[in-house]
């Protein structure tokens, strides 16, 4: 069963923002999966890579965006995503050393930073985009 699913109470009305914020739920779910059935070290390692890096791709895309368009809220937006990142970054090099796992602790704190993240400040700049024309 996955730990996340997508419905349109995540869409932010950007088609191409929904499109990443889709597979980085699908990368949780494919963390999940390999957590959950104990997969090798290397695999769980790769899936926590991919996810890593998608994180970072997917953030820069928005800021783009919102550098772009002259979001007024980019600064704020800009340190949420600064934080995760560096949470992220801390599990994926604390499970590289061995020094922890990836836990269903780290699982719940992924889907609620993910959750909310995505429907509160994200949320906020759909109507700030779309009237720039971004859909």
């Amino acid at each position: 069963m996955a730990l996340m699913v997508w419905d349109n109470g995540f869409s932010v009305n950007v088609k191409e923002i929904d499109a990443q914020h889709q597979k980085l739920i699908a990368l949780i779910n494919d963390l999940h999966d390999a957590m959950k059935t104990g997969k090798a070290k290397d695999v769980l390692g790769k899936v926590l890579s991919d996810l890593t890096d998608y994180t970072v791709y997917h953030f820069g895309v928005e800021e783009k965006l919102f550098q772009t368009h002259g979001y007024p809220e980019a600064v704020q937006h800009k340190r949420e995503h600064d934080a995760l990142t560096k949470q992220v970054l801390d599990i994926k090099e604390k499970f590289k050393e061995g020094k922890a796992g990836v836990t269903v602790e780290t699982m719940a704190f992924l889907k609620d930073w993910l959750t909310n993240h995505i429907k509160k400040t994200d949320k906020k700049y759909t109507p700030f985009l779309n009237g720039k024309g971004v859909v």
